[in-house]
């Protein structure tokens, strides 16, 4: 049996399914589910200034960019992301790919992914200029693959 979960976000084709805010830890952690269905468009690749980020994978495969090389994550397998390394991932697979994410401390939590969501979810191509400000607000930096 699944746990309930806080808060459930859409952004796009991805699903997250809150399980710990930084209310719940004194903003020391967010923790989430992520539901990646194959070929969804997903985050361009990025670093967190401030943010390490934990990915377990529950189900499925994720390739996955790591600063500058690509690993493929399967079922069973974890990545730890420290602060500064540039990351980015997609499900090439035939499959959804179901992940635990882990961010500390919790500087990005529900409330910059609900601003996200209301761009991208907005209809039409996404105001990218809108997405990295929201962004850069919470400590994330695009890059160019």
């Amino acid at each position: 049996m699944f746990p309930a979960f806080k808060e459930q976000i859409a952004i796009g084709e991805l699903q997250l399914n809150f399980l710990l805010d930084g209310q719940d830890t004194n903003d020391t952690l967010v923790m989430f589910e992520m539901l990646v269905p194959p070929n969804a468009k997903v985050p361009a690749p990025h670093f967190h200034t401030d943010v390490d980020e934990t990915l377990y994978v529950m189900e499925g495969t994720l390739t996955q960019l790591y600063g500058a090389e690509t690993r493929e994550l399967k079922t069973g397998e974890k990545s730890f992301i420290q602060r500064g390394i540039v990351h980015g991932f997609t499900n090439t697979g035939s499959e959804t790919a179901r992940i635990l994410c882990a961010l500390s401390p919790a500087s990005i939590g529900p409330a910059y992914f609900r601003e996200i969501a209301d761009v991208i979810n907005a209809g039409g191509p996404p105001d990218m200029q809108r997405v990295l400000g929201i962004m850069r607000r919470y400590g994330l930096e695009a890059v160019k693959p």
